[in-house]
C-alpha cells in the first residue's frame, strides 16, 4: 500500500509506521508501538548477553633468570587461573642482549607446559614478539561424567514346558 496510507492507519490506531527491511524492493514496514518494540529488543539483548561467558585472558610474566621458586609460585597462580577456566598467555621478557638466547625462552616455555599439562592444552605455541616470547594456553574442559544408566527391571520369566492347571 503507499506509504501515505499506512501512516494514516498507523496514526487512526495510536501506532507508529516502523521501517523493518529497508533494502527490500518495495520496503517492508510495520505497524507497531515503537517504543515498546525498542523496550523488547533491549531485553532480548540483555538476556543474551547475560547467558555469554567472556573468556579472559590472563597474563602471567616470566624472566630468563626466573629463580626456582618464583617459577614455582607462577606455576601454582597459572594453574588456578586454568581452574578458573581463564585462559593463560605465558610471557618470558627479554632485555638487551637476553634475547640471543631464545632457546631458554623456549625452555622456560615448555617447562611451564609440561607442567600444566593435564590441566591445560596450548592453543598457541610458543612464539617471538619483538622482545617477548608468549604462548597461550586454554584450559582442558573435562566433562562431568554421566551418571550410568538405570537397569530396567527384568521382566518374569516365564518356563514354556510347564502347563497352567
Amino acid at each position: 500500500m503507499p506509504p501515505h496510507q499506512a501512516i494514516r492507519i498507523a496514526e487512526e490506531r495510536g501506532l507508529d509506521l516502523v521501517e523493518v527491511a529497508g533494502n527490500a524492493n518495495p520496503p517492508v514496514c510495520r505497524i507497531m508501538d515503537y517504543g515498546k518494540y525498542k523496550f523488547m529488543e533491549a531485553k532480548r539483548e540483555h538476556a543474551a548477553r547475560a547467558k555469554q561467558k567472556n573468556i579472559v585472558v590472563k597474563e602471567v610474566k616470566f624472566r630468563p633468570k626466573t629463580d626456582d621458586h618464583d617459577f614455582d609460585f607462577k606455576v601454582k597462580h597459572i594453574l588456578r587461573f586454568l581452574e578458573e577456566e581463564d585462559k593463560v598467555k605465558v610471557v618470558v621478557m627479554f632485555r638487551g642482549r637476553e634475547v640471543v638466547h631464545r632457546d631458554i625462552g623456549y625452555r622456560i616455555i615448555e617447562e611451564v607446559i609440561q607442567r600444566v599439562g593435564d590441566k591445560a592444552i596450548v592453543e598457541k605455541p610458543a612464539g617471538i614478539d619483538g622482545r617477548d616470547m608468549h604462548a597461550i594456553l586454554a584450559p582442558r574442559i573435562i566433562e562431568a561424567p554421566k551418571p550410568p544408566k538405570k537397569p530396567k527391571p527384568a521382566k518374569p520369566e516365564t518356563n514354556e514346558t510347564e502347563v497352567p492347571h
